[in-house]
């Protein structure tokens, strides 16, 4: 959840260091710092808590040249929001620095063992064990790289660590089970580390994602700027290398004020261009490759808005190929022994590819011999190494911390992969079916986003309101819950998603004026949907209705009514009233002017338990 970036090179590495921690601003943060080997030779720490403003605040003024230099970004588990919590963690006796993702599970056994070796540890984090560790081992004689493996050989539970060694001016690397990628320029003889390949975009020309257990040894020293090693010491070749394609530039928001509108505005043409790239691009193979996966149930497993997207693929799966699907929370099934059968097939859907729990249920479905497939937005991510096929959502960069384009590329991606097996395959005639039906859905979502007004006057209404109930029947159900959570995640206000028929099971005790009834109502099961409306009314309730235009009994029991041109979407229409989620969630999060590309709290990519 935290960001690390390192780089070692002839420019000035902090510079570098710092703009590269910028770009990972959005995936959440409480603290930052670096470490570098100066033009003395000097292993020098500067950190604060807050944002990245305070550390540069911090070194505002001071004559800095370091060709090395390690940096992170923190999101607090083990120990409080302070300076002496936040990375790196540092022992200039020793000259050693060191950062780390992820949660050491035996941190109190060490760091137990280490007090009684004489180790003083300054912070309450887990991650100082780590350090502790490299202290004990170089202090006993044990050469750097050594005292790095037996230090990690130690450690239980997913984590990255990287290490600035000022003896050498070398930095490694190694991980198991977090997000790690090194990159070089070989123009610049510059050489990088990071927990994000967007945030070496437009540095690196080549990036390269190591697998568990290996060390990555970044020196100028060598003929090769970046080598990889085993445990052993032998060299490997267990890693994954390709140029690097993503560009820093169309990450800026441009005329939006914020990174979620400018990515909720990006939905139409993504939207058009994905039938493209797995009917005539390069995503054609890999979809065809899914679709001779054993299939004889699937289990799609996921976290947070990735999961709310499974729910809607799975009513795809079920309703249009009469698969029996299961949906589960990646934290969940990993845990619930779950019942598996080798002809199923295990999905697993992922914006980063990262997400600590979904990884962990893949590599458990893996043990017991299922065929894996991810529905996944950055390539070469440990999701899509670890599976067998691999869809490509196509979102691009996503820096807000609310996903929004990506739900909508997800649902998609799973709905393609549907048509096409109902098909029997691809063919010219389905192509031209989904891309015109696709093109109809980007087309009515632009027609929204040219007219906001409705939506913004409904959220000038409403956004004082004390509690948001989201219901839906049947696919408006998980539209419903992700609704919720937008709200929930950028506005800080209690927001839940129901089942349209449970609310009268308990939650309809909660209602009276001050609360709101989000009611999304599509045009199946509209009576029984409007009669579920009905109820909260009576009750007080504020209704805010988003459904089918010109339908005089929604219009009578709302006191506000969205309306919106369902025709010809068929069961695409729940996509197109979750872009009226988006956009209501961003407008009341406006109002109450909270920090909406960075919500506090929250990480984008969730590499821990």
């Amino acid at each position: 959840m935290c960001g690390i970036v390192g780089h070692l090179g002839p420019s000035n590495s902090v510079d570098v260091v710092l703009e590269g921690l910028r770009r990972l601003e959005y995936r959440g943060y409480d603290s930052a710092g670096v470490s570098f080997i100066n033009q003395n030779n000097e292993l020098l720490v500067y950190k604060k808590e807050g944002k990245i403003q305070n550390l540069e605040a911090e070194l505002e003024g001071k004559d800095i040249h370091a060709r090395s230099c390690i940096g992170h970004t923190r999101w607090a588990t083990h120990g409080g929001v302070t300076d002496y919590n936040a990375h790196p963690h540092v022992s200039t006796k020793d000259g050693i620095a060191m950062v780390h993702n992820g949660i050491i599970e035996n941190a109190s056994e060490i760091r137990e063992e280490l007090k009684g070796q004489g180790i003083y540890f300054e912070s309450e984090t887990d991650s100082e064990t780590f350090l502790g560790l490299l202290i004990y081992h170089k202090r006993q004689g044990t050469p750097i790289r050594e005292a790095i493996v037996k230090s990690f050989e130690r450690i239980e539970g997913f984590s990255a660590f990287v290490v600035l060694n000022r003896e050498t001016d070398e930095i490694f690397a190694i991980k198991k089970g977090a997000p790690l990628v090194c990159g070089s320029n070989e123009v610049n003889s510059e050489v990088f580390v990071s927990s994000d390949p967007y945030a070496l975009a437009g540095m690196a020309t080549r990036i390269y994602f190591p697998e568990d257990g290996v060390l990555c040894h970044l020196s100028v020293k060598n003929n090769q700027l970046l080598n990889f090693y085993e445990l052993s010491g032998e060299k490997c070749h267990r890693y994954m290398s390709k140029e690097q394609t993503i560009d820093h530039d169309p990450a800026s928001k441009g005329d939006f004020e914020h990174y979620m509108l400018k990515e909720i505005y990006e939905q139409p043409e993504l939207i058009r261009s994905l039938t493209q790239y797995y009917f005539q691009g390069e995503g054609k193979e890999s979809l065809e490759e899914a679709t001779k996966l054993p299939m004889k149930a699937v289990n799609i497993s996921a976290c947070g808005t990735a999961f709310y997207a499974g729910l809607v693929i799975k009513d795809y799966i079920e309703s249009k190929n009469r698969v029996r699907c299961f949906a589960d929370i990646a934290s969940e099934f990993r845990y619930r022994n779950p019942i598996l059968d080798k002809e199923e097939l295990a999905m697993f859907i992922s914006q980063s590819g990262e997400t600590a729990d979904t990884l962990a249920a893949q590599s458990m479905c893996k043990e017991k011999g299922l065929k894996s497939l991810s529905i996944v937005n950055t390539e070469g991510s440990t999701l899509y190494r670890d599976c067998d096929v691999n869809l490509m959502i196509r979102a691009g960069v996503e820096i807000g911390v609310a996903s929004t384009k990506a739900f909508t590329q997800q649902v998609l991606t799973g709905k393609t992969l549907s048509e096409v097996l109902a098909n029997g395959g691809i063919d010219d005639e389905l192509r031209n079916t989904l891309a015109s039906r696709y093109s109809l859905l980007a087309e009515r979502v632009e027609q929204l986003l040219d007219n906001t007004k409705p939506i913004k006057d409904v959220a000038d209404a409403i956004y004082k309101h004390k509690g948001f109930f989201y219901t839906g029947r049947g696919a408006y159900f998980p539209i419903a819950m992700e609704g919720a959570l937008k709200l929930k995640e950028i506005a800080y206000v209690h927001a839940e998603g129901y089942a349209s028929g449970e609310l009268k099971h308990g939650p309809i005790a909660l209602i009276d004026e001050e609360k709101v009834n989000v009611a999304l109502v599509g045009e199946e099961l509209f009576e029984k949907t409007v009669s579920n409306i009905q109820e909260i009314k009576a009750r007080k309730g504020l209704i805010v209705s988003i459904g089918p235009k010109n339908r005089y009994e929604l219009k009578e029991v709302s006191d506000h009514y969205i309306e919106l041109d369902f025709e010809g979407l068929g069961d695409l229409a729940p996509l197109y009233v979750n872009v009226v989620n988006q956009l209501l969630a961003y407008y009341i999060a406006k109002n109450l002017g909270t920090d909406i590309d960075k919500p506090r709290n929250l990480a984008k990519s969730v590499t821990v338990e």
